[in-house]
Parts: structure tokens; C-alpha cells; sequence
């Protein structure tokens, strides 16, 4: 039996992860099987869906079935495995890095939207004056720019537009290993508006206020010639 499967662009397999066989030694005699038929017919490359409520077929794939992890998800594992082996593993990676952005909004009067974290290494209790720009990770399938606007108004309750990508930071060995890649987003308040009150999301921010741009520029708690000196220099 040959476990059911759609042929991808380049002839590799994607295994159907909704018709996977209901018990464990099912699924291994036919994942058997459909190794030896896909060799002999030249399939390379192999991606197997595991969702997480059929999680125990994990072990069996992968002592069993010569089969690596690639990347997981909250719903799922997504293994692979590189049939030749002659050849190089062709198959591409995970992915290296996460996203981030940084908003620098300004009002009327020139001050700038700063926020104090609640938690992590930026926190208040610890850096009680620490005053930074809202920040936050990108949504997969999501806009730089409307990932910044999303952050404003979930941080502080200020509506914005985007005006421009000011700068961008790329750091590595960030997040488990992976890279970064930051973008410093300049933002204006929405509508024309000249001001706007803060309603701060109080399970991420201990504060948040429209400080003088110096608060930001003049940070004791930036060092010298760092990526975020340079990044909040941009904003000068």
C-alpha cells in the first residue's frame, strides 16, 4: 500500500496528512512500502505532514522511516527525507530568520510614542527608565507596515499610518539560533491628527507616553554605536 500523496513541482511527494493509516503499525508498513515504490520510480525529496493529534506516528517516521524534522508548528511536525544517495539533499531549509518591527510615531507637538515593557529584559522593574518604541514580531502573511500599525494600536490604542521603512537591522543567533531582521517603521498619527490618548495594553506595557524626542535619542540604556543606537539615530 502506498500511503496517498500529491506530486509537487519538482516531482518531490507531499504525503496526504488526512489519509494517514488509523493505527501506528499501519502507517509503518505502508510508509515502508511507499519509500521502496517512490526509489524505484526516482522520487527525491519526500515532505511528511505529521498533525499533532496523530503526534505518536512522530517516532515511527523518524527511527523507522529515516525521516528528519524540518519545522514544527503548533498543529503539526513537518518531516522530510532525501531519497538519493548519491546526491545532496536538495530540499530547502526551514526557515532562518523572524521579523520584527519598530514604530517611531510622532504627534503635533514632535514628541514621540514611547512605551515601558512590562516583562523581559527591557522591563520597568528593572530599567525603571528605560523608554522605548513600540516593537513586535511580524504575523505570518502579514505587511511590514501593517504589522507596525497593528502594534501601536494593540500597545497603546493609537491609530497610525504608515510614511516609511526609516531602516533595517539584521542580527543573528537571535531567537534559538535563528537571524532577525528589524525594521524601524515611521508612522503618523491617522486622519491629520494632531494627538492622540494612550490606552495602554497592560499585559505587555507597565507605561506608555509621548515623550521629547531626546527621551529616545539620549538613552542611558542604549550603548554607544550599537545597531539600536544607529536605528533610533535614523529617527533623529
Amino acid at each position: 500500500t502506498t500511503l496517498a500523496h500529491s506530486v509537487d513541482r519538482y516531482g518531490g511527494v507531499i504525503v496526504d496528512a488526512d489519509a494517514l493509516p488509523d493505527t501506528a503499525d499501519a502507517f509503518a508498513a505502508a510508509l515502508a512500502s511507499s519509500i521502496a515504490r517512490w526509489k524505484a520510480t526516482g522520487v527525491r525529496g519526500v515532505w511528511l505532514k505529521i498533525p499533532a493529534k496523530r503526534a505518536e506516528l512522530v517516532g515511527v517516521a523518524v527511527h523507522d522511516g529515516g525521516f528528519e524534522f524540518h519545522h514544527a508548528e503548533k498543529t503539526h511536525a513537518m518531516l522530510t527525507r532525501w531519497l538519493p544517495t548519491d546526491e545532496d539533499d536538495l530540499l530547502p531549509p526551514n526557515a532562518s530568520h523572524q521579523v520584527g518591527v519598530g514604530a517611531f510615531v510622532t504627534n503635533g507637538a514632535g514628541d514621540v510614542l514611547l512605551v515601558q515593557e512590562r516583562r523581559g529584559p527591557a522591563a520597568a522593574a528593572s530599567r525603571p527608565n528605560f523608554w522605548k518604541l513600540p516593537t513586535g514580531l511580524v504575523d505570518c502573511g502579514e505587511d511590514i507596515p501593517s504589522a507596525a500599525i497593528r502594534e501601536v494600536m494593540e500597545e497603546t490604542g493609537v491609530a497610525v499610518e504608515f510614511e516609511a521603512i526609516l531602516g533595517i537591522r539584521h542580527g543573528h543567533d537571535v531567537a534559538f539560533g535563528k537571524s532577525d531582521l528589524f525594521f524601524l517603521v515611521a508612522l503618523k498619527l491617522a486622519d491629520g491628527a494632531e494627538d492622540a490618548a494612550i490606552t495602554i495594553q497592560e499585559q505587555e506595557l507597565a507605561a506608555a507616553a509621548w515623550k521629547p524626542l531626546r527621551e529616545m535619542t539620549h538613552n542611558p540604556h542604549i550603548m554607544p554605536n550599537s545597531h539600536m543606537d544607529h536605528m533610533y539615530g535614523l529617527c533623529a
